[in-house]
Parts: C-alpha cells; structure tokens; sequence
C-alpha cells in the first residue's frame, strides 16, 4: 500500500441507526480513507447494514466478532488489522457521532513529527456539551489519575477519537494488552510513550450521541481505575 494510506476504525454495537450516516459524512472529509466497522454481533443489524453497504462500497470493511466482547478488544482488533493489512495510520471514533468526523482533517494535518494525535477536550478550544456533572466529574478525575500514574504527557487520557502511526502500533504486542473495556485508552498511552511515542492535542467539543444509549458504566471506571494502577506498579507486563 502507499505509505499515506489511511484506516478509519469504528467499534459498534448497536449502531445502526448512526453508521448509515456516519459514513458517508467520514468520506465527505477523508474520501481517500478505507472504513472499518468492528461489530459485535449487534442485535440490532448494525453488521448485516454494515455487510449490504459492501457490496457497493470498495473503501468499507467488516469485522464481525461472536458477541459483545468489550470496546478494548475491538480497538485492538481494528489495530491488528491495520498492522497486518499494511496502513500508515489508522483513525479511531465512536459511531455515534460524538466525534465529529469533520475534526479527522484536522488530526491529520498534525501527523508529519508526531505518532499519536489526540482529538482533545482538555485543551484550549476544546470542551463537552450535554453531559451531566457526574459525567464531568468521571472524566476529570480518571484523567487526572492516569495522567498521574502512568506519566502521560496528554491533557485528554481517556478520549478515543485519535491518529495513531501504524509503524509504532507494530512494536507493540496486542497480546499483551490488559484492558478489555474502556481502559485501552489509558493503556495503549501508557505502552506507546514507554516506545517513544510522539504526542499531539488537536482541539474538539464532544456532543452526546445523536441515537442510543450510553455504554458508559460506573463499574467500567472502577475496573478502568484498578488496570491504571496495575500498570503503575509494573504490573501490566
């Protein structure tokens, strides 16, 4: 592949009512990206759409996995992908628009000197609209403890919209990974900078979802808190 190519990553469950539009407003800002979903199995057909717009659409690709076996896993799946199928990046966002594709231009213009880039609330000119304050308080606070634990040189820790350089993922063993949930975020932070990774925050405001529900739990942030900490103490391998 050529050495620009770009991989968009999208982990769904449950997403069919936001990927029918979702495409096509991600190729309206990178049409040179390929697209892939990885479904878990959604009850609600977000595959068997997915699996249709294929036959039309040479640039999307489908990954279907048995069951809802946790974002962490997706992510890392959509990262092996990338490594095996030979992309030079690969972008990750929600499906559910709370990530606007129109901030992945914007991303991108940071990759020459940088591995990551990081779509951020936490920096001037970004923010969150239509969360709660619980919401607010969670994320401030497992952002301030990974940060701190693990010396992260990032303001947004637990954010999931980001450009990661495919070469750098490639030293990294998946296999390894604690996180099953949401804590991949922290983690793959963790694991890049002990590589060298070279960080980049690009400003965003996050908007709730446009469809379904939140798959955010309390519980996660616990299990989220518990796998930090392991990592902390050198316990992650």
């Amino acid at each position: 592949m050529p050495p620009d190519t770009i991989l968009i990553a999208l982990c769904t469950y449950n997403e069919r009512d936001n990927i029918a539009a979702l495409l096509p407003e991600i190729w309206q800002h990178v049409p040179e990206a390929d697209i892939l979903v990885v479904d878990d199995n959604s009850p609600d057909g977000t595959g068997t759409l997915v699996a249709e717009w294929m036959t039309r659409e040479p640039r999307l690709r489908l990954l279907s996995r048995p069951g809802k076996l946790g974002l962490g896993t997706a992510t890392l799946a959509a990262f092996q992908y990338a490594v095996d199928n030979g992309y030079a990046w690969v972008c990750n966002l929600d499906a559910d628009f709370s990530h606007p594709p129109a901030t992945l231009p914007d991303l991108l213009a940071q990759t020459p000197g940088h591995d990551v880039v990081l779509a951020s609330r936490y920096v001037p000119g970004g923010g969150v609209v239509g969360w709660p304050w619980y919401r607010h308080a969670m994320s401030q606070s497992i952002n301030f403890y990974a940060r701190t634990l693990l010396r992260l040189p990032v303001r947004d820790c637990s954010g999931s919209f980001r450009a990661y350089r495919v070469a750098l993922l490639r030293q990294l063993d998946l296999r390894q990974f604690l996180s099953t949930g949401y804590s991949v975020l922290e983690e793959l932070l963790y694991r890049l900078r002990r590589k060298g990774a070279r960080f980049c925050e690009v400003p965003y405001i996050y908007a709730e979802r446009r469809y379904g529900d939140s798959k955010i739990r309390l519980s996660e942030g616990f299990r989220a808190g518990l796998i930090i900490l392991r990592l902390a103490l050198g316990l992650g391998g």
